[in-house]
């Protein structure tokens, strides 16, 4: 049975990725699919049309979604785009999902099988599928190279017969995958590195990358720390005592890279004003939790603003910065997904919706939402069916 995959060309301003590199577009052929690639899907990662060619895909429109078994896209479908989808299709994509029920109830009336690949669960099995990882890493690394660009000193000490250049007091609030890279790109950049993060966990992971940990270290401190290894929301209290922390260490620092992130909650605000007003005049801060509302308190959306006399950069997909390398570890976590969903015996598309990874990531399916997170809210969009 013949099966195809469509990958589209990104339409939302300033997405410059792909959904698929020249190495996966061969694989997935080898799997048996025949691809066909949207006119220019990949010219912002560097990749031409006539790369996809050679591997065996073919160049299409728009129109030639239609007849696709499965699409491959960056950012979830518009409502044009769905329309343009056939009943019954496989949509794979980074879909956040949350807050945007209105989306997810069209794609279900559509009778589309989406899934939402940054809720892939956190386990070994899942680890080569796993968007927030790839992309906050690259994320974290470009959030120290624009910091860099926007901070017009040197980053590393320099030792000249002129005098002596000290290094750039770089602080990340966040040692997740995106603060981790942030502090190792620093640190190879030659930057004194400091940290935050509250879970325990992260203490031993600074460390190991040769950056100082910053936080209150009471008994709530312990314990906190999610089943899903998440970061989870501390108590009033302890916020205080870390923000006083924090702020007292801020003073001191020219470069701020904040990375706080709970899934589907607003960004909690780490950095205010006032802790803006004690850094020196020309200092940076990068905010990489700007498109869920922002860690820092002054954050222009898409922008770089003038807050008390620093640099805030809040530029929108950051990883999107540096498209192909992006590009190309995003189409890796899809290939990784989709050739769960092929029969080994006859090489056909099969769904096994008892499947962790599918229950997991799995937003809409024959023409209903219904993953448990979001089918009650969605229910009222679809006119109560769902």
């Amino acid at each position: 049975m013949s099966k195809s995959v469509f990958i589209a060309k990104e339409i939302e301003a300033g997405e410059s990725r792909v959904a698929a590199s020249v190495e996966t577009v061969k694989k997935m052929i080898g799997l048996g699919f025949s691809v066909v690639v949207e006119k220019g899907a990949g010219l912002a990662s560097r990749i031409s049309d006539s790369d996809y060619e050679a591997v065996g895909a073919r160049i299409g429109t728009t129109s030639d979604a239609a007849a696709a078994d499965v699409v491959l896209k960056v950012r979830r479908p518009t409502d044009t785009e769905i329309g343009g989808f056939k009943s019954g299709a496989i949509v794979i994509a980074i879909m956040d999902p949350y807050g945007n029920d209105a989306a997810l109830a069209a794609m279900a009336k559509a009778g589309l099988t989406s899934f939402s690949m940054e809720l892939m669960p956190r386990i070994t099995r899942a680890q080569s599928m796993d968007v927030l990882s790839s992309q906050a890493n690259l994320a974290g690394y470009q959030a120290v190279i624009e910091a860099a660009a926007a901070y017009d000193r040197a980053m590393p000490m320099m030792m000249t017969a002129a005098g002596t250049v000290p290094a750039a007091k770089v602080f990340v609030m966040g040692a997740g995958v995106a603060g981790l890279q942030a502090i190792a790109t620093a640190r190879r950049l030659g930057a004194a590195v400091s940290a935050t993060d509250v879970r325990p966990a992260a203490k031993e992971q600074v460390a190991s990358l040769g950056a100082k940990f910053i936080a209150v270290e009471d008994e709530e401190f312990k314990a906190a720390e999610t089943a899903g290894g998440y970061a989870k929301e501390m108590s009033k209290e302890y916020q205080a005592k870390q923000a006083a922390l924090v702020a007292d260490h801020i003073s001191k620092q020219d470069i701020v890279i904040t990375t706080a992130l709970i899934p589907g909650r607003p960004a909690p605000k780490l950095v205010t004003r006032d802790m803006l007003k004690a850094m020196r005049n020309g200092s940076v801060a990068v905010d990489l939790a700007v498109e869920r509302g922002g860690n820092v308190e002054g954050v222009k959306s898409g922008k770089t603003a003038e807050v008390e006399g620093v640099k805030v950069i809040g530029y929108l997909n950051m990883a999107g910065r540096i498209a192909a390398s992006a590009s190309l570890l995003y189409a890796k976590n899809l290939l990784a997904f989709l050739e769960t969903m092929i029969d080994k015996e006859t090489k056909a598309l099969a769904l096994n919706l008892e499947d962790e990874l599918v229950k997991a990531t799995m937003l809409t399916h024959a023409g209903a939402v219904v993953h448990p997170n979001f089918a009650a809210a969605a229910a009222p969009a679809m006119g109560g069916t769902a």
